[in-house]
């Protein structure tokens, strides 16, 4: 960072500090990872210093040549992962990759049936202030309240009552495998589009450790960070040859202009990395870590909505501890002895979003730095104590030392 050190050395600093934080606290926000240096190298190449608009093959810029080769590589290995004919790796992010699936799929105005966010959905899945609501007609099937997983019974006659030109699956924060083939039986029913946002659980899906969407689900879509390690980005996939030409035109020039060619190059580095046999691995490591967590979490006397998890998340109900513990409470407790989470709505939350009643915890950046089964049980002993120990500070320092002292002992990747 000599560069930055002599241009901007404020920022070096800053970007120092966060290396650091990264390096001495556990990161358990299930939407996270470390990434490898070499997705970090390939994301700050030269590679930024250039416009490519449209596809391979078909750019509106000279100069392309090599760019044509780095999207190819990223198309094919994409393809490759997930077992499908055609991806479409330019969408910056999640939430753009959503948004060119939906102007495929549907026209203003047209309806879609999902989950909503407060149950386990994503703010691009119909959230009345994003453009999934705004342009199209959201409508919502619900969580079963006993079991807390996906009521069947509600899709389908939500589905049988609505006609939804489409029916959308896959979450933000729901712990259990996604039954997809059961989707599809009921949007073949009813006639509707099926489309998975596998977003959180793509890498587990591509380590052979959640079924696949493919071949129920007619479009894909999937940010490639989190359990994919990959750099901030997003990726349409589809089996469907009208749909394939639908999605790009969505994309180019439907939704965005000059694609990020530098996080494509490392798109194909980390789709790469996912190809390897060690990356199976690394999958099937995430869910019995994410098993570990949750059982020693139970053992402590902690509630998890639907009882536990079969992926790399879970949702801890705080209230099974203390009515008044709020997840805002939680997130800052556990930031003071570095462990660091995210606050969430559980089912039914009577708390508002910025407060909410629970914290959503997960295992893929632990799991990277090489944490095992046993680690997580001296992690949730962490997180019990710290939550204990939240009117603390001395207390809570304390357990700092002890968390920075414990994550000398899994370094970063590199």
């Amino acid at each position: 960072m000599h560069h930055l050190e002599k241009t901007d050395p404020r920022i070096a600093k800053l970007i120092e500090q966060e290396q650091q934080r990264q390096q001495s606290t556990l990161e358990l926000i299930a939407s996270e990872n470390h990434v490898s240096a070499a997705v970090m190298e390939a994301a700050g190449s030269v590679l930024t210093n250039k416009y490519a608009e449209g596809y391979p093959g078909a750019r509106y810029y000279g100069g392309c040549d090599y760019y044509d080769q780095i999207e190819t590589l990223a198309i094919d290995r994409a393809k490759q992962l997930f077992n499908c004919k055609f991806a479409n790796v330019q969408p910056h992010s999640g939430a753009n990759a959503n948004l060119a699936a939906f102007m495929a799929m549907m026209k203003p105005g047209d309806s879609f049936l999902a989950l909503d966010l407060s149950s386990g959905g994503h703010l691009s899945h119909g959230m009345k202030l994003n453009t999934s609501a705004i342009f199209y007609k959201p409508d919502f099937y619900r969580l079963d309240p006993d079991t807390q997983t996906i009521d069947f019974e509600s899709v389908r006659q939500k589905a049988l009552q609505n006609r939804p030109k489409m029916i959308l699956c896959g979450y933000s924060a729901y712990p259990r495998i996604v039954d997809f083939a059961r989707f599809r039986q009921i949007a073949d029913e009813v006639g509707a589009l099926l489309m998975a946002d596998i977003a959180h659980i793509a890498g587990l899906v591509a380590g052979g450790a959640h079924p696949s969407p493919f071949p129920h689900c007619h479009v894909v879509t999937t940010t490639t960070h989190k359990t994919l390690r990959g750099p901030r980005g997003g990726l349409i996939m589809t089996n469907d040859e009208e749909l394939s030409k639908s999605i790009n035109r969505s994309v180019f020039p439907g939704s965005q202009g000059g694609p990020l060619m530098h996080i494509i190059a490392a798109k194909a580095v980390a789709f790469q990395e996912d190809l390897q046999p060690q990356f199976r691995d690394y999958a099937r490591q995430i869910v019995a870590n994410a098993k570990a967590l949750a059982g020693a979490l139970i053992e402590h006397g902690y509630r998890l909505q639907s009882g536990g998890t079969d992926n790399h998340l879970m949702l801890v109900d705080l209230r099974a501890r203390n009515e008044n513990f709020t997840g805002a409470d939680a997130e800052k407790a556990l930031e003071a002895a570095g462990i660091i989470t995210n606050k969430n709505a559980i089912l039914n939350d009577p708390r508002p979003p910025k407060i909410t009643s629970g914290l959503r915890l997960g295992t893929p950046a632990v799991t990277t730095r090489g944490l095992k089964e046993n680690d997580l049980k001296i992690v949730a002993s962490f997180i019990d104590r710290a939550l204990h120990a939240k009117e603390n500070p001395a207390e809570l320092t304390k357990i700092r030392g002890e968390v920075a002292e414990f994550c000398r002992r899994f370094p970063m990747p590199h």
